[in-house]
């Protein structure tokens, strides 16, 4: 099933989305065949308003989900912030990353397969 993941700011978790309604919440998630999509007319609207919202999420195929953090993913290697940057990066070295085989999601960290 094609779901978008999102870090939900007011409960503290993932939010699984399918077909525009939140289906579940986890605290891990692992998705395959990701794309990193963000709405540029959504990150203006918080540049301007400096008021966050959904406008950034990771797409793809869900395997799984879980109630628990998964304690193998501590640092993620991909990360977005719509104040620095207008597309999700690597945190190594900032450039843009589009998507990916494989992203595990625990709290607010994604790792990305490559």
């Amino acid at each position: 099933m094609k779901v978008d993941c999102y870090y939900n700011l007011h409960k503290h978790c993932i939010s699984i989305r399918h077909k525009g309604l939140v289906i579940a919440h986890a605290h891990s998630v692992e998705l395959n065949d990701v794309k990193f999509v963000v709405s540029q007319a959504g990150r203006a609207r918080v540049l301007k308003e400096k008021r966050k919202n959904v406008h950034a999420f990771v797409r793809g195929e869900l395997v799984r989900h879980s109630e628990t953090t998964d304690s193998e993913v501590r640092e993620g290697n991909v990360t977005y912030n719509p104040y620095k940057y207008d597309s999700f990066v690597r945190r190594a070295d900032k450039s843009r990353i589009t998507g990916a085989q494989k992203v595990y999601i625990s709290g607010r960290s994604v790792c990305a397969v490559e």
